[in-house]
C-alpha cells in the first residue's frame, strides 16, 4: 500500500471512529422528554426565534411563574425565558452573554433567589443549565466556574466520559428523540394546569449569617455592566414563591445594592404587590406554593407586562406579520397544552397521563 493511501485509510479509520464515538454518546445523553423535562429548556432556546423585548433568567421561579404568552396576548410584548434548574447566578449571567451572541433585548429581568448560593451546588443541575448550551467561550466559562470538585471539564466536552454507564437505563425516549427533543415548552415556559394549594408553608429557620457572597455579589455587578453596555435595561426581582423561604434580610440586601445602582427590584411576596396581581395560593399553585400554575403565571404575566410596556416603552409588536405568526404557533401549542392537561386531570388526576 502506498503512502497516500495508508494516510487515507488511517484518516478513514480516525473519521469513523469519531462518527461512532458521537453516535453512541448521542444515543447515551439523557433526552428528558417524558421525565425531568426541565434539562431540555436551555437548548430548546436555540430553535425559536430570536427578536425578543423581554429576556427572563434565572431558576424555577422564572420558568414557571411566567407566561410569555400572556405578555404576548395582552401587550404585545415578545419575550423569552432562559430559565433552568437551580440555576445558579454565574450561570445566569453566561446565559446572558450568550443570549446577546444572538439578540438584544430591552429589558433583562433577573430573579435573585440564586444569591443564595454562593459556591456550586450539583453536578446534577449543572447539567441541566450547561449541556443544553451551544459550544461558545460563555459555556466554556460558565462550566469552569459551575464544576463541582468531583466534576472534570472534559467530561462536558465529551459526555460520553460522563454517561457511559446508562445502557441499562435507555428507555424508548433514547430512541424515539435520538435526532432532536419535540417542542415542550413555550418560549421558556413550563406549563402546568393542575392545582394545589398552598397549606402549611414551613418558615425559615434562623441563618448564622444572612450575608450573600463576594462571588455572587461580583456576578450581579458583571451582569448589570454587560446590560449598561448594551443599552439594556436589568429589572431585578424576587418572584412569588412561597417556599425556598426568601427572607427579610436578604430582601434588605438586595433592595439596598438596586438603591444603590439606580436598579428597580420587585418583590412579588410583598403583600400591596400580592394584592395587585391578583394571586390566590389556594388556587394558582400547583404544588403547595413553591411554583404558579398557568392561571397563577398568567396572572402575574398580566400585571408584569403592564409594568414593563409602562416604564420602558415596549410597543406592542402584535402587528409584525413574520413575529405574530411565530407567537401565533407558540400560542396554539399552549392552548392545546391547557386543554392536553385538563383533559388528563380529568381522565387521570395527573398531568403527565397519555
Amino acid at each position: 500500500m502506498g503512502k497516500k493511501k495508508r494516510i487515507f485509510a488511517g484518516l478513514a479509520t480516525v473519521t469513523s471512529a469519531v462518527v461512532l464515538l458521537a453516535a453512541v454518546q448521542r444515543l447515551l445523553q439523557p433526552k428528558y422528554m417524558s421525565d425531568v423535562v426541565e434539562g431540555n429548556l436551555i437548548a430548546s432556546y436555540y430553535d425559536t426565534g430570536k427578536d425578543h423585548d423581554v429576556l427572563f433568567i434565572g431558576d424555577c421561579e422564572c420558568y414557571e411563574n411566567f407566561s410569555p404568552v400572556e405578555m404576548w396576548r395582552d401587550y404585545g410584548i415578545s419575550s423569552t425565558i432562559r430559565g433552568s434548574a437551580q440555576q445558579l447566578i454565574w450561570q445566569s449571567y453566561y446565559l446572558l452573554e450568550d443570549t446577546l451572541r444572538y439578540e438584544k433585548p430591552d429589558v433583562v429581568v433577573f430573579n435573585v433567589l440564586s444569591m443564595k448560593y454562593g459556591e456550586p451546588q450539583s453536578e446534577a443541575y449543572n447539567r441541566m443549565s450547561i449541556e443544553g448550551m451551544r459550544w461558545s467561550k460563555s459555556k466554556v466559562n460558565c462550566i469552569k466556574a459551575s464544576m463541582t470538585e468531583e466534576e472534570s471539564f472534559l467530561s462536558y466536552v465529551f459526555p460520553i466520559l460522563r454517561y457511559h454507564s446508562r445502557w441499562s437505563e435507555l428507555t424508548a425516549d433514547d430512541f424515539k428523540y435520538y435526532f432532536g427533543a419535540e417542542p415542550n415548552f413555550f418560549s421558556g415556559y413550563y406549563l402546568r394546569a393542575d392545582a394545589k394549594p398552598a397549606e402549611n408553608v414551613p418558615k425559615g429557620t434562623p441563618l448564622i449569617d444572612y450575608s450573600f457572597s463576594e462571588n455572587c455579589w461580583n456576578y450581579l455587578d458583571k451582569m448589570m455592566s454587560l446590560c449598561a453596555e448594551n443599552n439594556i435595561q436589568l429589572v431585578l426581582i424576587k418572584a412569588p414563591s412561597l417556599y425556598p423561604y426568601w427572607y427579610e434580610e436578604w430582601d434588605e440586601q438586595i433592595t439596598e445594592y438596586a438603591e444603590k445602582y439606580h436598579l428597580p427590584y420587585i418583590n412579588f411576596l410583598d403583600p400591596s404587590i400580592q394584592e395587585q396581581t391578583g394571586i390566590d395560593y389556594a388556587a394558582d399553585t400547583y404544588d403547595g406554593g413553591l411554583h404558579l400554575n398557568v392561571y397563577g403565571a398568567e396572572k402575574l404575566s398580566r400585571w408584569f407586562g403592564a409594568y414593563l410596556a409602562e416604564r420602558y416603552d415596549l410597543r406592542d409588536r402584535s402587528g409584525e406579520s413574520k413575529l405574530a405568526a411565530e407567537w401565533d404557533e407558540i400560542c396554539a401549542r399552549y392552548d392545546a397544552e391547557i386543554a392536553r392537561q385538563l383533559k388528563n386531570l380529568e381522565q387521570y388526576g395527573n398531568v403527565k397521563g397519555e
